[in-house]
């Protein structure tokens, strides 16, 4: 059997997680303080928190911009349910829109879907593709003129809606952590842009996120990131790291805050999994895409995905390689479907990102409409997610690319 993406777990993991059992930190402690310090000089930021998950992350990141009842935020309908979901956490309206034949979320629709209500967007990052976020930025900023900041909201001493003047864009970069735009690598492009660590992802802490901070002037991203790691622990002042000093047990709770901290346990992972990132992880991950693509670069029945974007006009996109989405180019969705169950019975695992929003029982009793969005279907309807992962031999990538072609050849002749 060929699994879809087990993560890398050696002797070099196994081994790190000993040594902070061993070492009486399990909670919050001076490996999560590291990885935070690793990770924002991976990403040429200034600050990053490492939380408990990418949907806990950016669903502070909403609060602290005041976002609530009758905002609305645009998102792609093409995405995972926890971008909708903490929008619907909050009490704010997802506003969907189409994306593009990259997957990625369509500028222009955007900018169509704007209003005094718009608080946020969101962008999606696609099997490890980032979306246009130059394009994006430009939009939020030149769509200033519409925005109605809440004039009583106050966080840390300030109004963050007052102070940015605008729509907050928060980008949803739980799959390309490693990207790059224009070379440079994603997270200090959007506002804020937030990544996930969970089990299936590029790098793993088991489950984890963290938020890069990347506020203009005059946001100060010292006093932002006391914020959320307040925030993160129930509202307390001090995490338990800092109540180790001496006679520092006393604490304050101003707010009351959520929970939703990295342990050293799973940061212990994560700074396993980002020394090796650059010379391992992601030259193994391009192999594996670039091979599946060199196979089926040929065949008129299938439509490859974008790794690499570099056309005239546009900042330059390099992928993360995290989903490898083939697309088969004239298959309905049923036979998309069949095409999945006979390479299942070839004992290899496949599969399908994401169900489209619209799909979705929940979201279609909001009222959503899966024809207001039909590049979205076109694209859900005959992708195929296939196997990329570290430990996946050039051996097994053959089988899966022989399997491929002949399950498509059995549905469709």
């Amino acid at each position: 059997m060929i699994p879809f993406s087990p993560p890398r777990i050696d002797d070099l993991t196994i081994k790190a997680v000993e040594e902070a059992l061993r070492s009486g930190w399990i909670t919050t402690g001076p490996r999560t303080k590291e990885f935070e310090r690793k990770l924002a000089d991976f990403c040429g930021v200034d600050r990053m928190i490492a939380l408990n998950s990418w949907t806990n992350a950016c669903e502070l990141v909403l609060r602290w911009y005041g976002i609530g009842p009758g905002d609305e935020v645009i998102l792609p309908a093409y995405t995972y349910c926890a971008t909708a979901n903490i929008v619907m956490h909050v009490g704010a309206k997802p506003v969907l829109v189409d994306v593009l034949d990259d997957f990625t979320i369509d500028p222009e629709a955007v900018r169509k879907a704007i209003n005094q209500r718009t608080k946020c967007i969101i962008p999606v990052d696609i099997g490890g593709l980032p979306a246009r976020l130059d394009r994006l930025m430009r939009v939020a900023e030149e769509s200033c003129a519409l925005f109605t900041p809440a004039v009583n909201l106050r966080v840390a001493g300030s109004n963050p809606q007052m102070r940015l003047g605008r729509a907050l864009v928060l980008s949803d970069a739980a799959h390309s952590f490693g990207a790059r735009i224009a070379g440079k690598p994603v997270g200090g492009q959007a506002d804020i842009t937030g990544f996930s660590f969970h089990a299936v992802k590029n790098l793993t802490t088991a489950e984890g996120g963290a938020l890069a901070f990347n506020l203009p002037a005059p946001f100060d991203h010292e006093e932002i990131y006391r914020w959320f790691n307040t925030m993160s622990l129930h509202g307390q002042s001090k995490d338990a790291l800092a109540k180790t000093q001496p006679g520092a047990w006393r604490y304050d709770v101003t707010q009351p805050g959520f929970k939703c901290n990295m342990t050293d346990l799973q940061a212990a992972i994560g700074l396993v999994e980002l020394k090796r990132y650059k010379s391992e992880t992601l030259p193994r991950r391009k192999a594996i895409c670039d091979r599946y693509s060199a196979a089926f670069s040929d065949d008129a029945r299938f439509v490859l995905p974008t790794f690499v974007d570099e056309e005239p006009g546009r900042a330059a996109r390099t992928s993360s390689y995290h989903l490898y989405m083939l697309r088969v180019a004239s298959a309905t969705e049923a036979q998309r479907d069949a095409i999945i169950e006979a390479i299942a019975k070839k004992q290899v695992s496949v599969n399908v990102h994401f169900l489209p929003l619209p799909l979705l029982s929940f979201y279609k009793g909001q009222g959503l409409r899966m024809d207001d969005f039909p590049n979205s279907y076109k694209h859900y309807s005959r992708e195929i997610s296939l196997p990329v992962y570290y430990d996946l031999s050039d051996a097994q990538v053959d089988t899966v690319i022989q399997v491929v072609k002949a399950a498509v050849k059995e549905v469709m002749g």
